[in-house]
């Protein structure tokens, strides 16, 4: 195989991603899952159709379930009546990851975040991350933190 061949077949394109999570949360782990999705659902994902940014995962009915992401219907496919684009989709994981993680979300102020959607191979993947909310003054320093550093490199970068 080419060298060219080999990147195009591990590349991970990222198909839609929640920015505002690294600002919310604090991750403590991070896990990366399968959906279980429709064909027509997984054309969509592709060109472009999924959103995240208000999903969230819960444990239910012995699973773990993506709830609040909207991925629109396929424009080529024919017409679904009865399609709805924000329905919970399940969560593929195995077993020993999926038990640690329903006991994580026993926990008090422990919550499951997506953040990320995307390709391995030609399997699409969601990366979840356990993450506890941040609270009003970290998020307050994390923008001082973000303003001085963009502060120093334009700083640093005048004098080249």
């Amino acid at each position: 195989m080419s060298d060219v061949m080999v990147r195009y077949i591990f590349s991970m394109p990222t198909l839609a991603t929640n920015r505002k999570a690294k600002f919310e949360y604090a991750c403590l782990e991070k896990f990366e899952a399968g959906l279980a999705l429709t064909g027509q659902e997984v054309k969509s994902v592709r060109a472009g159709g999924a959103k995240i940014d208000n999903g969230y995962v819960v444990g239910q009915k012995g699973g773990l379930w993506l709830i609040g992401a909207n991925i629109a219907p396929y424009k080529k496919a024919s017409n679904l009546k009865n399609y709805d684009p924000g329905q919970s989709r399940q969560l593929l994981l195995h077993g020993k990851e999926m038990r640690y993680l329903m006991g994580k979300l026993s926990e008090k102020g422990l919550t499951l975040i997506p953040t990320s959607l995307y390709t391995r191979g030609n399997r699409i993947k969601l990366e979840i991350w356990l993450a506890k909310g941040k609270k009003t003054f970290e998020k307050r320093q994390a923008i001082k933190n973000r303003d001085l550093d963009r502060e120093t490199k334009r700083f640093y970068s005048e004098d080249i």
